[in-house]
């Protein structure tokens, strides 16, 4: 019998997925962080990098990509740098131990850069660098896929030829962090997952099919011959997204001891990370940060507004929102990641009893 859409509170998604590391061996802190941190995705929306990416992971702790428990190797340490092999533990226990690590060094120094390569999936970038962004600090983070995940073709071309390679930038504010995340393509491979799992079709301006045609089916990334996610920008600007990614690219690969595209076998798609920290009271001092971050973020709200527009929005606002609304009313999940939380909880021995008392087809 197909599986209604329900809605599922964030604190009894987040214990049932927890539950299922934990049935898989995870160690009771990895299983913790992780569905902490794919819940809050799904409480802002980003359905992306939330729950749907379980079965994901359990397989790829079943094939040895992925570890749970094992320790960073540091490769390099000095005041400013940390360089680190994360021997594919999970990606989102790593960014927060890299965040902890590089914040003393930044407010001692005013600048710290931290690198890994060899990670799990990280997850929505902009969770790591508002953490840095709360501990004072003002971040940029990026990542590539290892060189073995290629999704996005040239401007003109056909064959994916580089990653998503996105970045995110977070600041501190007199109020919340200003926190910006966003894919150098026209949008994160996970999303054109979700729409298949949901059984929707992707928007025009997202996908290419193997000729190099516009396709609005998000089938065509994931068979034989798959299609391609266009660059930001979309056809006619793209240029400027895929150069973007590119850069990102050899930055990333190049500085962690990772790899552009594209490695050879047997190397796997992990995440390698670049991430830097800046300490504002050793520059021109936090008082004037914070005024300046106010100063603009007033000066943006206050835009005079078109006809039909209820307010000028910042990067972060409709998460936010989402968040709140989500917290109050439950996280909507959609029938195909349902029936995917169902099935690993069958795989597991766990019953699946949240679906039961879950609400239904809102």
């Amino acid at each position: 019998m197909p599986i209604e859409n329900v809605q599922i509170l964030a604190d009894e998604l987040r214990e049932f997925v927890r539950d299922l590391f934990l049935c898989a061996g995870v160690a009771d802190r990895d299983a913790s962080e992780v569905a902490a941190s794919l819940v809050e995705s799904n409480l802002r929306g980003h359905e992306s990098h939330g729950v749907l990416r379980v079965a994901e992971y359990l397989e790829q702790l079943q094939t040895d990509e992925l570890r749970s428990g094992v320790e960073w190797t540091v490769l390099n340490d000095t005041p400013a740098i940390l360089v680190a092999d994360g021997q594919r533990r999970f990606g989102q226990v790593l960014s927060r131990q890299l965040v902890e690590h590089l914040t003393p060094k930044a407010r001692s120094l005013g600048i710290a850069c931290g690198t890994l390569k060899n990670c799990g999936h990280v997850g929505r970038l902009a969770e790591w660098v508002e953490l840095a962004a709360r501990n004072g600090c003002a971040a940029f983070m990026s990542v590539n896929d290892n060189g073995v995940l290629r999704c996005v073709a040239p401007p003109g071309g056909t064959a994916a030829r580089i990653s998503t390679n996105p970045l995110a930038i977070g600041v501190p504010t007199g109020d919340e962090p200003l926190v910006l995340d966003l894919s150098t393509s026209a949008v994160a491979n996970g999303k054109v997952k979700a729409r298949l799992l949901a059984g929707k079709p992707c928007p025009p301006g997202w996908l290419l099919d193997a000729d190099g045609n516009p396709t609005t089916d998000p089938a065509t990334r994931f068979c034989d011959q798959p299609g391609t996610l266009l660059p930001m920008g979309g056809e006619r600007q793209g240029y400027k997204g895929f150069g973007l990614g590119l850069l990102l690219d050899v930055l990333v690969g190049g500085l962690s001891g990772g790899f552009c595209p594209p490695a050879e076998p047997p190397e796997i798609g992990t995440n390698n990370v670049v991430m830097v920290l800046w300490n504002p009271q050793l520059f021109a001092g936090t008082p004037h940060f914070l005024a300046e971050a106010d100063k603009l973020i007033d000066y943006v709200r206050s835009t005079p507004r078109q006809s039909g527009v209820d307010q000028i929005t910042l990067p972060g606002d409709r998460s936010a929102a989402t968040r709140h609304e989500r917290l109050l009313h439950g996280i909507p999940l959609d029938q195909g990641t349902c029936s995917m939380l169902r099935d690993a909880a069958s795989r597991l021995g766990l019953r699946p009893e949240l679906f039961h008392s879950a609400t239904r087809g809102r």
